[in-house]
């Protein structure tokens, strides 16, 4: 029991540095890795799911499958776009922000699978995907004002040249931090939430390596460890399909206020 206790340390470092994935062909600064592979795996059942239910789709929804995927739909609709941006403006902005929404939440949900490496579990792709709902609020305030009005903006009016400077390049430092936070909140909260998953199931399966020395042992009691540590397992493993549903919806959300600032300078 103890010598199995004592090999925990080396398999949870182990397991951590297993979430640097090497490169399936090519190099470690350009190459093709299994975060790379699974975020198309993502996305091809996300386009599966979408165009099944698209085909299926009726005047009134019969079936579990697309009364769920429109469930859905109609919350992130509801809640996130019309929600956040209203009505007047909503429409227009809603391929992205669903899409945004969807694709975020199919990549935490196959992260879930034991084995698979999701795009959201590598800082590149949450970087990417937050450089996306940076440039697209960026651009939309550019559209809006102008490049010159939206310079203007970062500072208010009626103060003096200098305090104007320093307001403006704070403020410029504050918009870059959106793209900043937006990737790190992302990518932390989904690699914490596997390192706890893996951490756990290590412990399980060295608890349960344990147990058939304790049955042999005749102690029952010291035996409903290793099942009380799987409940824990299943508990976090339903805490973080909670939390996969959350993350996607904290970042929609984000990018969803961000459109409505944007909006909002019209």
């Amino acid at each position: 029991m103890m010598e199995a206790l004592d090999r925990l340390p080396d398999q949870i470092n182990e397991m951590i540095s297993d979430f640097v994935a090497p490169a399936m062909f090519g190099n470690d600064y350009f190459g093709f890795t299994q975060y790379i592979f699974w975020m198309l795996i993502a996305i091809a059942i996300l386009l599966i799911v979408l165009f099944a239910a698209k085909k299926r789709q009726s005047l009134v929804p019969h079936g579990r499958f697309v009364n769920g995927v429109e469930a859905l739909v109609e919350f992130a609709r509801n809640d996130i776009v019309y929600g956040v941006i209203g009505h007047k403006t909503g429409d227009k902005h809603m391929p992205f922000i669903l899409t945004v929404f969807f694709f975020v939440l199919i990549n935490n949900l196959v992260g879930l699978i034991p084995g698979c490496r999701p795009g959201t579990g590598t800082i590149g792709v949450t970087f990417a995907v937050a450089l996306c709902s940076f440039v697209y609020f960026i651009a939309l305030s550019i559209k809006i004002m102008g490049v010159g009005g939206y310079i203007k903006s970062l500072a208010p009016k009626g103060i003096a040249l200098p305090i104007a400077l320093l307001v403006a390049v704070i403020e410029a430092f504050s918009v870059i931090l959106r793209l900043v936070t937006l990737a790190i909140r992302l990518f932390a909260n989904m690699f914490a939430g596997h390192i706890a998953m893996g951490a756990f199931a290590l412990m399980v399966s060295v608890m349960m390596g344990a147990a058939f020395q304790v049955v042999t042992a005749a102690s029952f009691g010291a035996a409903l460890a290793p099942i009380a540590i799987m409940l824990i397992l299943i508990l976090i493993y339903a805490i973080e399909m909670l939390v996969a549903f959350i993350q996607a919806y904290v970042f929609a959300v984000l990018s969803a206020v961000y459109i409505q600032l944007a909006e909002g300078e019209e």
